[in-house]
C-alpha cells in the first residue's frame, strides 16, 4: 500500500517558522507585512488574511484585479475638481519621479495596482514656508457604480508651512486610491479624507505618511456614504519631535461596512501620538471595523503616545470590531496605552435629559452629538464642521424613520 503526505496550505502572508517549513506562522505584527510596487508579488485576498479578515472581500473584488481606469472619452470614472490658492503648487508626478515613491510603499494589491496604473499622480505641494488659510480642495466625483478607478495623491507640506488639505469624495465608483503625504520639517499639515459616496460605491485607500523634525500631521478620516468604505492610514514619526494626531468617525447604516485599520510608528526621538476613533451604527447589518497598531520603535525615546477607540451601537443588528495593539521596542518613554470600548446607547443620559422636560427623540440626538462631535471639533475648519454635524443629523433623523 502507498501513502501520501500533503504538506498543509499555506496561508498568504505567512513565514515559516524555526522548526521548520511545515509549521508556517501567518504575519501577525503589523511592521513586518511584506510590500512590493508589483501587484503579482500578492495574492488575491480570500478573507482568510490578517489584513482582509474583517472585510467583506467578495463586496469589493473587483478591485483586486489588474485593470486601467474605465475612462472613456470625455468621462472619466472619477472626476477631479481642485480648489487652491496661492502658495499651493499643482502638479503630476510619473512613477519614477520624487517625491513620488519617497515613503509610499504597497502593502496590498489594491494599493499596488493603484500605484501601477496611474501613469501621472496628482501631486500638491504647499510652498516652504506658506501659511495657507483656505482650504486645499481636491474632489474626486464617481461617475457611476462599478466604474473602476485607480488614484495615486502625493500631498507634500514644504517645510515650515501650514496648511489644511481636503479630499472629498462622493459620487459612485469602484475606486483604487493611494494617498502620500509628506510632512517637511516645522511644517504642520491637516488633512481630512472625507467619504459621502453614493449607496452603491467601494471604496479601498492606502495613506502612508512621513512627518519629519518638529513637524506635526493631523489626519482624520470622516466616513458616512459607500457601499464599503476602506481606508488605511498608516503614518510614521521619523524626525525628532514629530507629531500625529489620527482621528476618524464613522456613521455606518443598514448594509455598509466602513472600516480603517491605523499604523502609528514612533521612529524618531521625542515624538507625540494621539490616535482617536469614533463611530456610530444603526440598522440590520450596519458594520464597522477598526484596527489600531502603534509600534514604538528602538529609536523613539521619550515617546509619549494613546490610541482609543469608541463605537456606538444605536439598534439591534449592528456591529463593531475594534482591535488595538501597542508594541514597544524601548523602555525609555514618557507614556503609551491604548483603550477600545463599544456600547449601546446610554439608557441613564437618556433618562437624564427626560426627566428636565425634553423629549426622546430630541434627547436621543443631542447623545449622539455629543459622542461624534469631539471629533468633528478636531476639524478646525467651521464651514466643514457645520457640513459634518449636519450629515449627522440627517443620519440620525433616518434613524428616527425608521
Amino acid at each position: 500500500m502507498t501513502t501520501s503526505t500533503q504538506a498543509p496550505a499555506v496561508v498568504p502572508g505567512s513565514t515559516a517558522h524555526t522548526d521548520g517549513a511545515w509549521s508556517l506562522i501567518p504575519v501577525q505584527t503589523r511592521s513586518e507585512r511584506p510590500r512590493s510596487f508589483d501587484p503579482a508579488d500578492f495574492a488575491v485576498p480570500t478573507g482568510r488574511e490578517v489584513n482582509w479578515k474583517h472585510t467583506p472581500v467578495e463586496a469589493i473584488a473587483t478591485l483586486f484585479h489588474d485593470a486601467a481606469s474605465d475612462d472613456r472619452d470625455g468621462d472619466p470614472a472619477v472626476d477631479y475638481n481642485i480648489t487652491a490658492g496661492d502658495g499651493v503648487e499643482l502638479g503630476s508626478l510619473r512613477i519614477g519621479e520624487s517625491p513620488r515613491g519617497d515613503v509610499f510603499e504597497p502593502e496590498d494589491i489594491v494599493a499596488a495596482i493603484a500605484w501601477s496604473r496611474t501613469e501621472d499622480a496628482l501631486h500638491v505641494r504647499i510652498a516652504d514656508g506658506a501659511e495657507i488659510d483656505a482650504p486645499v480642495i481636491v474632489r474626486m466625483q464617481g461617475s457611476g457604480a462599478g466604474r473602476r478607478a485607480n488614484a495615486h495623491v502625493v500631498v507634500e507640506a514644504g517645510a515650515n508651512s501650514h496648511a489644511t488639505v481636503l479630499l472629498r469624495h462622493d459620487g459612485a465608483a469602484a475606486f483604487a486610491q493611494n494617498v502620500e503625504i509628506i510632512v517637511r520639517d516645522g511644517a504642520h499639515l491637516e488633512l481630512v479624507s472625507l467619504q459621502q459616496w453614493d449607496d452603491d460605491a467601494v471604496h479601498a485607500a492606502s495613506h502612508q505618511a512621513r512627518v519629519e523634525r518638529d513637524a506635526t500631521l493631523r489626519h482624520i478620516v470622516v466616513s458616512f456614504g459607500g457601499a464599503v468604505v476602506r481606508v488605511n492610514p498608516s503614518v510614521e514619526l521619523s524626525g525628532t519631535g514629530a507629531r500625529g494626531e489620527l482621528y476618524g468617525l464613522s456613521y455606518s447604516d443598514s448594509g455598509q461596512h466602513l472600516e480603517s485599520q491605523v499604523y502609528l510608528h514612533h521612529k524618531g526621538a521625542d515624538t507625540t501620538g494621539d490616535v482617536l476613533y469614533k463611530g456610530a451604527l444603526q440598522g440590520e447589518g450596519a458594520r464597522s471595523v477598526w484596527i489600531g497598531d502603534v509600534l514604538i520603535g528602538p529609536d523613539a525615546v521619550g515617546t509619549d503616545s494613546y490610541e482609543a477607540n469608541r463605537n456606538l451601537v444605536l439598534t439591534e443588528g449592528a456591529r463593531a470590531d475594534s482591535i488595538p495593539n501597542l508594541e514597544i521596542e524601548t523602555g525609555d518613554i514618557r507614556g503609551a496605552g491604548h483603550a477600545s470600548a463599544t456600547g449601546r446607547f446610554d439608557d441613564e443620559q437618556l433618562f437624564y435629559l427626560q426627566a428636565r422636560g425634553i423629549a426622546e427623540d430630541e434627547a436621543r440626538r443631542l447623545v449622539v452629538l455629543g459622542f461624534l462631535v469631539e471629533i468633528v471639533q478636531k476639524v478646525g475648519v467651521p464651514a466643514l464642521e457645520e457640513e459634518l454635524v449636519a450629515a449627522i443629523e440627517t443620519e440620525l433623523a433616518q434613524e428616527v424613520g425608521r
